[in-house]
């Protein structure tokens, strides 16, 4: 058995909840946070054999996607005369592990 464990972005987090379910996937779905852009993510946790490991991330990039989003570049050492800037960064998508699981119980 494998354990699947993605973070996704929050925007995406209901589609890929209600595409996992639709493919007969069950996941626990947890609110997260973190990133250097400190913005909400939620990460799913899937339990499936290891056959289904693949269906599995299939969903999850299907239904996860990058995006582009203005962020203020703010230097904290600049001494008073630094002018802040727009800068472009890319988020979404989504990162997964697999790991083994070693003992499942259901009680």
């Amino acid at each position: 058995m494998k354990l699947v464990i993605a973070i996704v972005n929050k925007d995406d987090s209901g589609a890929v909840a209600a595409a996992l379910l639709d493919s007969g996937f069950s996941a626990t779905k947890m609110a997260t946070t973190g990133g250097f852009l400190k913005s909400g993510n939620t990460t799913f946790l899937v339990g499936v054999e290891e056959e289904q490991v693949d269906d599995v991330i299939e969903v999850i990039k299907k239904h996860s996607s990058r995006r582009m989003q203005l962020m203020s570049d703010i230097n904290p050492y600049s001494g008073g005369d630094y002018v802040p800037s727009n800068i472009q960064v890319t988020v979404g998508g989504a990162t997964v592990f697999v790991v083994d699981v070693d003992s499942f119980h259901k009680l």
